[in-house]
């Protein structure tokens, strides 16, 4: 029988976990349910263990590093990400794991913006992040993803153990859906309803600090896994800045023979070098990336032989 994780990264969230543990008890009674505590200042991990979820700590704070040790620490067939602020209901779970189990899919995606988020959330800078976030990574990655930053997730085994987990805050969200369109892991996305939070309930989301975290993770992994596009966008600006220094100076060395602004000729040249050398980066990062791609692959492949040979040591 397949094996279900449910995966609750916490902090200070006495007020609605044990109502979330419950929930979820109640639709995937079959499933461990896990509570990783980061460094709560409240009775979140007591009350969690008295409402019979598995506690875990984990001493880094951050919900990048918490997701991190849940993905390294957990063995399952499928597992399930929420948050334990009780803003997301559990009766979607279910569809969920059916996605992963029996439709292969590697990443299902609770899509909160496709139905109440926008009605439900209080805070408007939340609602014009999510639609910046979604419209920049959908335009830059190519994709159509509808809601990037969910914390309500179902992933793969394959996914979970393959995952390299850089971001050690909010931002981790951006990440997981970055790399799995980038490895052509297969994604799904199921609306899901939205509630904010209840009252005694507070966000640990900074509307600007975390915002920012997010974009600056946006455009690292942009540079990161498409570094040509990346470098040759910088490569045409430094182009157009050297042209216009240059032209202005050829233009007059040609009428006259001088060369009177040697200034602006050596600004103009160093620039034009720059553009060649930016250029030439992105090609070399271009030919690296795609030879990690095909160790990636090849990476999977190792890791599902050798974990069907674990689960049918038989064969």
């Amino acid at each position: 029988m397949p094996t279900i994780a449910v995966l609750i990264p916490c902090y200070n969230e006495a007020h609605t976990i044990q109502k979330v543990i419950g929930d979820f008890k109640r639709v995937l009674p079959e499933a461990q349910i896990y509570v990783y505590d980061n460094n709560s200042t409240d009775q979140t991990a007591s009350l969690a263990r008295a409402a019979g979820a598995i506690v875990r700590q984990e001493p880094r704070q951050g919900k990048g590093n918490v997701v991190r040790s849940m993905f390294r620490d957990i063995n399952a067939d499928c597992y399930v990400m929420a948050d334990g602020d009780d803003t997301y209901p559990a009766e979607p779970a279910r569809e969920l794991v059916h996605a992963v189990l029996e439709q292969q899919a590697d990443m299902v995606i609770g899509d909160r913006l496709s139905s109440t988020y926008f009605q439900e959330n209080k805070r408007p800078f939340h609602n014009s992040g999510n639609r910046v976030v979604r419209g920049l990574i959908n335009h830059l990655f190519h994709s159509d993803i509808k809601d990037i930053m969910t914390g309500y997730r179902a992933f793969s085994r394959d996914f979970v153990k393959s995952f390299p987990v850089l971001s050690k805050g909010f931002e981790i969200e951006t990440e997981m859906t970055i790399h799995a369109v980038d490895k052509n892991f297969v994604i799904r996305e199921i609306p899901v309803s939205y509630r904010d939070r209840p009252a005694g309930s507070s966000s640990k989301l900074n509307t600007w600090r975390d915002g920012t975290k997010v974009l600056r993770t946006i455009f690292r992994l942009y540079k990161d896994y498409k570094p040509f596009a990346f470098f040759s966008v910088l490569s045409l600006i430094l182009l157009v800045l050297s042209l216009c220094g240059l032209i202005p100076v050829l233009a007059e060395y040609f009428q006259t023979g001088l060369v009177p602004r040697f200034p602006t000729l050596i600004v103009a040249a160093t620039l034009l070098v720059l553009a060649v050398l930016t250029f030439t980066v992105g090609v070399i990062l271009d030919v690296m990336v795609k030879k990690d791609r095909q160790q990636f692959e090849l990476y999977l492949n190792l890791w599902q032989a050798y974990s069907s040979s674990d689960q049918h040591p038989e064969a």
